[in-house]
């Protein structure tokens, strides 16, 4: 299922979605994503991958790309459009964001803590969150490339502020993009296990 933001793809049996939040400068396309999502499926997740900004808006408002709280409602009214959506209402709902979508899936599960049961972050700018850190209640995945020095200093930082159940995981010798081998297939794998966590609390059905 296709429209102008988001594509939506439901594998036979599926319970669970994953939404998807791309980084600045990228898009739903995102070949890093969508070779993270081709492994989601693979395991019976639905997935949703979306844009944030609209094509018009990533050309002409560079400054949009760093507008959080922008970026934060738009992923919070793509949970709900979940929530509302037919094929996936009241369906166990993740969040799998990267660069500033990672900050925009942390707002969105604080904002609707009843809905969001699990977040994975990939390269991450968590901090962007702000104060919506300490209200996220979903266990969060935090996956940080070792060679991306910056940015897993922030997700250290933002791990010793997590309320929530985290788990920080560096995958060695890896870059922001996680361009090297086997690095992209690591977090696919380490994504997948997070969401399929056997743990029946992991996930909150919608009321």
């Amino acid at each position: 299922m296709s429209s102008s933001s988001g594509d939506l793809v439901l594998p036979d049996g599926a319970r669970t979605v994953v939404a998807f939040a791309h980084g600045t400068g990228s898009s739903r396309h995102s070949p890093r994503n969508l070779a993270v999502a081709r492994v989601l499926q693979e395991a019976g997740l639905g997935t949703l991958l979306l844009d944030l900004l609209t094509e018009r808006e990533e050309r002409t408002g560079a400054d949009l790309r760093f507008d959080i709280p922008l970026l934060g409602r738009r992923m919070i009214a793509a949970v709900d459009r979940l929530d509302a959506h037919p094929a996936t209402r009241g369906m166990p709902l993740g969040l799998f964001g990267a660069s500033t979508g990672a900050a925009a899936a942390l707002i969105a599960a604080a904002e609707r803590p009843e809905r969001v049961g699990a977040v994975v972050s990939r390269g991450g700018r968590v901090d962007l969150a702000g104060a919506a850190i300490a209200r996220v209640r979903a266990p969060v995945l935090l996956i940080v490339g070792g060679h991306d020095e910056e940015v897993l200093e922030l997700n250290r930082a933002v791990a010793a502020r997590l309320v929530a159940p985290h788990r920080l995981e560096v995958i060695p010798g890896a870059t922001h993009l996680f361009a090297e081998e086997n690095a992209l297939e690591t977090v696919a794998r380490s994504a997948r296990d997070w969401f399929l966590r056997p743990d029946p609390a992991l996930f909150h059905a919608g009321g």
